[in-house]
């Protein structure tokens, strides 16, 4: 079982639901990432994501393109990130990490030479958001031997074709996205996201996660109701950027701490 599946067992054995936070890496500084990580799964959090800065992130909105802009004039690529990711498993071997970004910096290193690096580094799962399911059958594979999750996104406008090819693909969690559109611009409707996700657990088994448009705690705690998963990027990384290197850490613990306490309540 990996170690995503077993976070999941373990959540669902305890009536919880898991709290999935988003921080691109080497953002505000390169030393700051691997503090951040810690400081989320203290507050709280059960698996990272971690976004793999890209000079062209489509699917992000304006905080997060931000946030890869920074990174990247910070000098942070694909190889400084799982270098990261190294340096916090050397204090944490438990909390699942899932690499978040594009697919061409994957094939700029080589894919046989990334997933050979990703399981080196510790990573459990990956979300290529340009990757569709019908054309990665070799880098799924790929991935599985390698005991790595392939997570990828459905969307309120994904067909049942797409669903079924989703589920057949992906493994650890389904990420759905709750809004059309890009991060961090509207508000979530967990009405609609309702709507949406039987028809998705009707095609797969896999926990699902909802992102896009979670805020705070009140908007978490509605999703979670419906949800196997929340999912927070942009409003943690507004928060980063507001706060700047010095405080980000306190910062962003007192944003999940009452996130966490709510998805408890």
């Amino acid at each position: 079982m990996s170690r995503i599946a077993g976070c999941f067992a373990a959540l669902k054995a305890a009536g919880r639901k898991a709290l999935i936070p988003y921080v691109t890496a080497g953002d505000p500084l390169p030393a700051s990432t691997v503090p951040l990580l810690h400081a989320l799964v203290e507050a709280g959090s059960d698996i990272l994501e971690i976004g793999v800065p890209f000079s062209d992130p489509m699917a992000d909105g304006p905080a997060i393109q931000r946030s890869s802009e920074r990174a990247l004039k910070n000098g942070i690529g694909l190889s400084e990130v799982l270098n990261i990711v190294i340096q916090f498993r050397k204090n944490d071997s438990v909390t699942p990490i899932v690499l978040m970004g594009y697919a061409n910096p994957i094939e700029a290193m080589g894919v046989e030479k990334f997933v050979t690096a990703a399981q080196a580094a510790g990573i459990d799962g990956v979300i290529v958001v340009d990757y569709p399911p019908e054309e990665c059958a070799p880098f799924v594979e790929l991935c599985r031997k390698a005991g790595i999750d392939t997570i990828f996104l459905l969307a309120p406008t994904s067909t049942d074709e797409r669903i079924r090819s989703v589920a057949q693909a992906g493994s650890g969690y389904l990420y759905y996205v709750s809004l059309k559109g890009v991060t961090g611009v509207k508000s979530v409707d967990a009405a609609e996201v309702a709507a949406q996700l039987p028809k998705i657990r009707a095609a797969s088994t896999l926990p699902i996660g909802v992102g896009f448009g979670i805020k705070d705690a009140e908007s978490a705690r509605a999703i979670s109701k419906v949800a196997d998963a929340v999912i927070i990027g942009s409003r943690i990384v507004q928060e980063i950027e507001s706060a700047g290197a010095e405080l980000a850490v306190a910062r962003v613990k007192a944003l999940i701490g009452p996130i966490r306490k709510a998805l408890d309540a």
